[in-house]
């Protein structure tokens, strides 16, 4: 190895001559030191300046210098342990930052001159680990969380339609005129838009079968189904996702019309595949590029209805929908939450 690459470290790597905590004095060791020199004056005034008796008593003597020096010897532990978690907070930085240069160091090696990298294979292979162990980490926390929706979901009552007919039954996706009479209740819009579980989803397909035979629900449902149908195509399912969950307050300022950064938390999608693949085909394909535009209308003026007479936890059950998950998908694709 040359002299010049022995002498030169690679940017973003981690530097141990940087990583060596440098002698400074925290504000909080400043205060020790004051608390001590106030308390050692305090005892100071307090013993010389009062007559006592018994100078020869051994527990006094030890009792008085318990006194003196145990609340200093608190204060010290605290100082200590102030600096140690400072210094940890410090090195878990520099780390990060040390694993992120190499990465980027790794990736931009890889585009430009895939043959001729200096980074140790070994040291990439152990950073990716870790960064699998962190994203296992954190999909297990969001899948722990949005299964437990998606179980509220699944166990929404059934609302009863009076077109349902054992000795007449109808197609799935078909609209009677009794259907149409009937006002869409929060549970079927939600059960709706959340598409059947399986072809066995007797409560999947009714709750859809209300929401086709209403005029403003159907417009969103078939424009979701037309965008899964797209996304699918690329092997993109919103049951893979596992999007950050936003508070129902910011899925209100989205419906009273807020738009760009204030409402940025929507768009909780943070898969990079998926995103990738979307943005892409948006530039690429038109006939997405129109289907994702129209659904993303008519999400905005549905879902405005939506909210007025939407309970919270409706709001988080609507949240955790397949055309909710499209919408945080395709919105973060065509840049609605930027």
């Amino acid at each position: 190895m040359s002299n010049s690459t022995q002498g030169s470290t690679p940017p973003g790597l981690y530097d141990r001559s940087d990583a060596e905590p440098k002698f400074d004095v925290s504000p909080g060791e400043w205060i020790a030191v004051a608390l001590t020199i106030v308390w050692l004056a305090l005892c100071a005034l307090f013993f010389f300046g009062i007559e006592t008796e018994n100078d020869g008593d051994s527990l006094r003597i030890v009792i008085e210098v318990l006194a003196v020096f145990m609340p200093i010897g608190m204060m010290w532990v605290g100082a200590t342990a102030a600096r140690s978690a400072r210094i940890m907070r410090q090195e878990a930085a520099r780390l990060q930052i040390a694993i992120d240069g190499i990465r980027q160091t790794y990736l931009a090696s890889q585009q430009h001159a895939p043959r001729n990298t200096g980074v140790d294979p070994a040291l990439i292979k152990k950073l990716e680990d870790l960064v699998a162990t962190q994203q296992q980490t954190e999909s297990a926390l969001a899948m722990f969380s949005s299964s437990r929706r998606m179980d509220a979901i699944r166990a929404l009552p059934a609302t009863p339609s009076v077109s349902e007919s054992e000795d007449q039954p109808t197609l799935a996706l078909g609209i009677s005129d009794q259907d149409d009479a009937q006002p869409l209740s929060n549970t079927d819009f939600i059960r709706a838009l959340h598409f059947p579980e399986t072809p066995d989803d007797k409560e999947g397909f009714a709750a859809l079968r209300r929401g086709l035979a209403d005029h403003r629900a159907s417009q969103l449902i078939q424009a979701a189904q037309d965008v899964l149908t797209l996304l699918s195509q690329d092997g993109i399912y919103m049951d893979d996702l596992r999007p950050d969950r936003a508070r129902p307050e910011l899925w209100r300022k989205f419906a009273a019309g807020e738009r760009g950064g204030a409402v940025s938390t929507l768009g909780g999608i943070r898969d990079r595949s998926s995103l990738a693949l979307t943005a892409g085909r948006m530039r690429q394909d038109p006939i997405f590029r129109d289907a994702a535009h129209h659904f993303l209308r008519r999400f905005d003026k549905v879902f405005a209805s939506f909210a007025d007479k939407a309970s919270d936890e409706e709001i988080n059950l609507f949240a955790d929908t397949r055309s909710a998950r499209a919408f945080m998908l395709v919105g973060r694709a065509a840049g609605t939450f930027d």
